[in-house]
């Protein structure tokens, strides 16, 4: 098994300060920094993305700004790869598929915000490519979300797509599983 850790959109949007800020589960970002961490020192390729909203009336991940900005503790961290994308899948026109089979990758492990767009979307799409999918339980995160839909709780909302994950696309794992693995 030959894997690459993707990080995604660990950006200041997600924290105190910004429109979305994650809140579960506890220690998100440290449990995302280990992860990183493990990864660097077992030779895995890391690839960090990070979104943006197209257009120059962006209200949120506008690129360039302050809040698009990756946290700075992934920003000093090693990587081999960064990716700009502007909709929820990392794969969707992005240089990622190349990358991955650049590396040899037939795995890849899912790291980041937020569990039920971007890394559940992610992770779905790197399924479909034939890839086999590690979904960290506790390096993905979220916040409660109230809509004209509904409403959930962060805590029921992550738990909802691990489960979804687990049924068909992904080995979720909790990150000290996942470094074990990591041997």
């Amino acid at each position: 098994m030959s894997r690459a850790l993707l990080v995604i959109d660990v950006q200041n949007e997600y924290f105190p300060g910004g429109a979305f800020p994650v809140t579960h589960p506890t220690g998100h970002l440290e449990t995302i920094l280990s992860a990183m961490d493990a990864a660097a020192d077992a030779g895995v390729p890391i690839a960090v993305i990070r979104h943006h909203q197209p257009g120059p009336d962006a209200q949120v991940f506008k690129h360039g700004s302050e809040m698009w900005a990756l946290r700075p503790e992934v920003e000093e961290r090693p990587r081999d790869l960064l990716i700009d994308k502007s909709l929820p899948g990392s794969f969707t026109n992005t240089p990622l598929t190349d990358w991955l089979e650049e590396q040899g990758a037939d795995t890849v492990t899912v790291a980041g915000y937020m569990t039920q767009v971007c890394c559940d979307t992610t992770a779905r799409q790197a399924f479909h490519r034939g890839l086999k999918v590690e979904f960290l339980s506790d390096a993905t995160g979220t916040l409660d979300v109230s809509n004209k839909a509904g409403s959930v709780d962060a805590a029921k909302l992550h738990e909802s797509i691990l489960v979804a994950q687990q049924m068909f696309f992904s080995d979720v794992l909790d990150t000290a599983a996942w470094r074990e693995r990591l041997g």
